[in-house]
């Protein structure tokens, strides 16, 4: 019987095929083997390699795996429970009992980061998510520097209180709005952040920072 706790901080994985079905509202949990307790309210949803969307968690539900429904299955994107099992003893690599544990994390999307605004200068992303996504996916790339940048973003959850933090002034905001446009960038070209053409142009007549990243894709297209 597995009663184990986890604690869930603020990015949740999800298989590739669910990406879809998250994005049009119809997965609207995750159900986890396991006491899995949130930090947080507010989390990033990753599927296929990249992050898809951020969410709010609705409710955390604990049940053990004989208590689960078709409609708890459902909600987490499979046709039935025997289905969802199926596939958790897959992901958990062992037979799973019904006296198992399993946590149910409803959440409701916020946002998606596959419908990104060309108007604004991180294309709609606020700078808390956009230092979160990168050090999760940039982090072997960027210096100590970047690193510690990113981290005051994400600490104190402004670039104004992040200058005051690491520099005791505010005049140099301009170096952590440097370091977030440079994350930007290299997010677009690694496709970790997919943006059409299109608006990736628009994009790039208002900011110029990213012309270059049009074309790098363009030439990677050759």
């Amino acid at each position: 019987m597995s009663d184990e706790k986890v604690f869930l901080r603020r990015h949740i994985m999800v298989k590739g095929r669910f990406v879809d079905l998250i994005l049009s509202g119809k997965k609207r949990s995750t159900i986890r083997l396991g006491r899995v307790i949130p930090r947080y309210d507010e989390i990033i949803i990753h599927g296929g390699g990249r992050p898809i969307a951020k969410a709010r968690i609705t409710k955390v539900t604990y049940k053990r795996v004989r208590e689960l429904t078709d409609e708890d299955a459902k909600k987490d994107g499979y046709n039935s429970v025997d289905e969802l099992i199926r596939d958790l003893e897959k992901v958990y690599g062992r037979k799973i009992s019904p006296d198992d544990v399993v946590t149910i994390i409803e959440f409701e999307v916020e946002k998606t980061f596959t419908d990104l605004n060309p108007e604004d200068v991180y294309l709609g992303l606020n700078p808390v998510d956009l230092a979160r996504i990168a050090y999760r996916y940039l982090k072997n790339e960027l210096s100590n520097e970047e690193l510690k940048i990113l981290d005051a973003v994400m600490r104190y959850k402004s670039i104004r209180e992040a200058s005051l933090r690491l520099f005791k002034t505010l005049n140099k905001r301009w170096i952590i709005r440097k370091v977030l446009r440079k994350c930007l960038k290299r997010l677009l070209e690694k496709g970790v952040l997919r943006v059409d053409r299109e608006k990736l142009e628009k994009a790039a007549s208002i900011s110029p920072y990213l012309r270059d990243v049009i074309e790098k894709l363009g030439e990677e297209r050759k």
